[in-house]
């Protein structure tokens, strides 16, 4: 991978895993930034600062990667944090949006749960996850919040894979390029 922009000062040793989960994907594995402590932090303060001016009701996170730094963003802005979670893996009582949406190796659902106190509509919203790649999820993401009624007010990921998605509108710590 070669690397565009870096806003870390903390050196990444991002591993990499050819052919999984399937033949073809190149798998990027963040376990050993998380794993760091001072980097794990310095992540967490970036999105913070970006972030903490913003009107933001909450911040949502997609699984599994996205929890790990969704939960962190949303406590120290002393904000809610919602997972997005994969078709089923949410009590049917609570599901309040069902969507599917293509990845990279086939197509996936996911579902939001339901909020209480007139549940999306009119509240304010950030997408937090991992690595943006095509842009798929987030787009499916921010489709179905925006027909619950609620405002996306931006979306960040601590890695963008910029031949992907070509998008300039994410908030990226790390922009590559896959060789």
């Amino acid at each position: 991978m070669k690397v565009l922009k870096n806003n870390l000062k903390n050196e990444l040793n991002i591993r990499t895993e050819k052919n999984f989960p399937i033949e073809g994907i190149e798998f990027i594995d963040i376990t050993p930034v998380i794993i760091q402590k001072e980097v794990l932090k310095e992540i967490i303060d970036k999105f913070e600062e970006e972030l903490k001016e913003k009107n933001i009701d909450y911040i949502v996170a997609p699984e599994a990667r996205g929890f790990l730094f969704g939960v962190a963003v949303a406590d120290r802005l002393n904000i809610g944090c919602i997972p997005v979670r994969k078709k089923g893996k949410l009590p049917p009582t609570t599901v309040e949006s069902v969507f599917e949406y293509e990845k990279e190796y086939g197509t996936d659902k996911l579902e939001l749960p339901k909020l209480v106190n007139d549940g999306y509509k009119n509240k304010n919203f950030y997408i937090i996850d991992d690595i943006y790649a095509t842009g798929n999820t987030m787009k499916a993401i921010s489709n179905a919040i925006e027909n619950l009624g609620g405002n996306v007010v931006g979306e960040g990921v601590l890695m963008n894979i910029v031949k992907l998605n070509n998008d300039t509108n994410i908030f990226s710590l790390l922009d590559v390029e896959e060789e």
